[in-house]
């Protein structure tokens, strides 16, 4: 969505990477304190750049200027802590300008699935840029790390000199939501989509795709439960049936009617509301978390739309409807021919 419904901008969210390229046991620094040349540009991203030169004999690197952080055992913010921070010159042959490393601790007692925010940082301590990395299903007293990645930036952007944790959410790893990737055991994928922002106005879109094998059935609306930082119920907040009462220019209005979706296809409900805040009418109310079932005593689903309520009180959530709009990937994937049958 645009990024005024998130606490902190997420940007370049397709640069987000898990893991650098290369070995994994590689390690970004020696007992000297050098980068060893095992570091390699992040994947995903051209580790050289444009193509050398057919007369060259000697290829980039890859290897990366590290940066100094501000203190190497500095304190993790809600279990997540930078590790290292590179500058990708044009000698490193990596089209990346920055990354950082971190390391995220579950100090929970189950399995989460994490969303880190970090920001890079210039001299003068404002913010250049702020990256989103998901990190999935970290076990319960375990530490998982994570690489997150600065592009090039248009313009005259300045020098990145520091990074830092802007913001960690965390939700049951066997609730995590998720627009791709395998199958859940429910046979369906519910997320939320970035939305729109505009006037106090916020519209977040909630999306079902069955990627199942079998139809499903809706009828009605989705069951939401809202959640403050501390994953506690957030009470004193109607849940409105339709979202007329909030906005007419939505979509989330009309009736529910029932839905059956076939494999591959989706649909899709509205949440709307209005981030107003009156003085004397109480304490503005944030839930960055929604608990979701689709339906009556469907698998729980947690995703992140960062509602910010203000003193309004108030939520409003369409029906169920089918996303005509939607395409099953694999439906439309260019179908392989099968290679012939060698006879020995």
């Amino acid at each position: 969505m645009p990024t005024a419904l998130r606490a902190v901008p997420a940007a370049l969210a397709g640069a987000l990477l898990l893991a650098a390229c290369g070995s994994e046991s590689a390690s970004p620094g020696g007992d000297d304190g050098r980068v060893r040349a095992e570091t390699l540009c992040p994947s995903d991203f051209s580790q050289y750049g444009a193509p050398p030169p057919a007369e060259s004999s000697v290829g980039p690197s890859g290897t990366p200027t590290a940066l100094p952080l501000p203190s190497a055992d500095g304190a993790a913010e809600d279990g997540v802590k930078i590790t290292a921070l590179y500058a990708w010159g044009a000698k490193s042959g990596c089209d990346a300008d920055y990354s950082a490393e971190f390391e995220v601790t579950n100090r929970g007692t189950e399995a989460a699935t994490y969303t880190v925010i970090v920001g890079f940082l210039s001299g003068a301590g404002g913010a250049v840029d702020n990256v989103e990395r998901t990190v999935d299903a970290v076990a319960p007293g375990r530490t998982a790390k994570g690489t997150v990645v600065m592009g090039q930036l248009p313009g005259h952007a300045p020098e990145v000199s520091g990074a830092e944790v802007i913001q960690v959410r965390s939700v049951p790893a066997d609730e995590a939501s998720s627009a791709s990737g395998p199958c859940p055991a429910s046979g369906v994928r519910v997320y939320a989509d970035e939305g729109d922002a505009a006037m106090g106005l916020r519209v977040v879109g909630l999306h079902l795709v069955n990627c199942g094998t079998r139809p499903y059935q809706l009828n009605g609306y989705p069951e939401l439960e809202l959640l403050d930082d501390d994953h506690d119920t957030v009470d004193g907040v109607r849940i409105l049936q339709g979202t007329d009462q909030i906005s007419t220019a939505t979509g989330g209005g009309g009736s529910p009617q029932p839905v059956a979706l076939r494999p591959g296809e989706a649909a899709e409900a509205v949440l709307a509301w209005r981030n107003t805040t009156e003085a004397g009418v109480g304490d503005p109310v944030n839930a960055p978390y929604i608990r979701v079932r689709a339906k009556p005593g469907a698998d729980p689903v947690m995703v992140l739309p960062e509602l910010d309520l203000g003193t309004t009180g108030r939520l409003g959530v369409g029906p169920w409807k089918k996303d005509e709009a939607h395409r099953d990937p694999a439906a439309t994937a260019p179908a392989t021919t099968a290679p012939a049958t060698q006879r020995p």
